[in-house]
C-alpha cells in the first residue's frame, strides 16, 4: 500500500530526511569565506649604531659621598669616540633633541667616553638625582607634555665625518617604587642616523638566529615553526615574533592575518638577515 507523503505548509512536499521541516531540497549555501586582508612583507634595512647603551644594565646607584643622592650607571658599546649626557625631567623635541625641563633644580651632566666595547659608565659623585625634591608622580609616569623622569643621550663622533654630523641614541625611562626603593624601567630607545629618527624595538626570538652558527645544529627555537626546516628570519608586527623563514611567509600571508606564535592579527611581515659570522 502506498502513502501519500506528508505536506509542509512551510514549503514543498516532504522528500526525504533532507527536507524535513520545511527547508527547500537541494545543496546548502555557504557563504564564501572572508578574503584575508592584505599584509605588507618587507625587508629591513640595516642602520649602524656607532654607540649602543644595553638598556637591561641601567640602574641607579646610591652616591656614598653624596648621602640622598643616587647616580646612574650602565654598561655601554661605543665603535667610536663621543660624549654621554645624562638629564632629569627631559622632553624630545624635532630631530631628536632632548631639553631638560627642571635643569635648575637638577642639572644635566656630560661627560666623554673613548671607544671601546663594555664600557661602564656612572655619574660623576654630586651629580646624581635626590628623589626628595620631586612629587612621586612625576618619578613614576611620563609627564602629559611628554616630559620623561630619565634620559641619556649617547653621541658618536665618527672620524671620517666631515660634516660634523653624529650618531646618537637616545634611552628614555621613568622610575619605579618598589619596598620604598626606586629603580629605573626603561620606555623607549631611539635611533637618530643621517637625519632619520628610527624607534628600537625588541624582536621575540632574533638572540635564536643570531647565536645559530653552528652548521647542522638542532637546537629547538632556531627553525621556522611552520616547516621546521629552514632559519627564522621574518619577523611578525606589531607582535615582534621571529619565527617563520621567508618562504613561509610569503604561503601564509595568503593564507591568514594570524601570528603563528601569539594569534594576533598581523600588519606587517619584516625579514631580517641576520649575520651569522663569527668574524665581525
Amino acid at each position: 500500500m502506498q502513502y501519500q507523503a506528508p505536506y509542509d505548509h512551510r514549503g514543498g512536499s516532504y522528500m526525504g530526511n533532507a527536507n524535513w521541516g520545511g527547508y527547500p531540497y537541494g545543496a546548502m549555501m555557504h557563504p564564501a569565506p572572508e578574503p584575508v586582508p592584505y599584509i605588507e612583507h618587507q625587508q629591513a634595512v640595516t642602520v649602524k649604531n656607532d654607540v649602543n647603551l644595553k638598556k637591561e644594565t641601567l640602574k641607579l646607584a646610591a652616591d656614598a659621598s653624596n648621602p640622598g643622592k643616587f647616580s646612574v650607571n650602565f654598561t655601554f658599546d661605543a665603535n667610536v669616540a663621543g660624549r654621554m649626557t645624562v638629564m632629569f625631567f627631559a622632553k624630545e623635541g624635532e630631530d631628536c633633541k632632548l631639553t631638560p625641563m627642571k635643569e635648575n633644580m637638577q642639572p644635566s651632566v656630560t661627560v666623554p667616553f673613548e671607544q671601546g666595547t663594555g664600557q661602564k659608565f656612572q655619574q660623576p659623585p654630586g651629580s646624581g638625582i635626590s628623589f626628595f625634591m620631586f612629587e612621586e608622580s612625576e618619578l613614576l609616569h611620563v609627564g602629559e607634555a611628554g616630559i620623561y623622569p630619565l634620559a641619556v643621550k649617547a653621541e658618536a663622533f665618527p672620524a671620517n665625518s666631515n660634516d660634523g654630523s653624529q650618531n646618537t641614541q637616545i634611552t628614555l625611562a621613568v622610575f619605579e617604587k618598589e619596598n620604598e626603593e626606586y629603580h629605573v624601567r626603561v620606555v623607549k630607545q631611539i635611533l637618530w642616523v643621517n637625519g632619520m629618527r628610527y624607534e628600537l624595538q625588541e624582536i621575540y626570538g632574533i638572540r635564536n638566529s643570531v647565536n645559530n652558527n653552528s652548521v647542522g645544529t638542532s637546537d629547538a627555537g632556531k627553525d621556522c615553526v611552520i616547516c621546521l626546516t629552514e632559519p627564522q628570519d621574518t619577523t611578525v608586527l606589531p607582535c615582534r615574533h621571529m619565527c617563520m623563514c621567508n618562504s613561509c611567509a610569503k604561503v601564509l600571508r595568503c593564507q591568514t592575518n594570524r601570528c603563528p606564535i601569539c594569534r594576533q592579527s598581523i600588519e606587517r611581515l619584516l625579514e631580517i638577515k641576520v649575520n651569522n659570522s663569527t668574524n665581525e
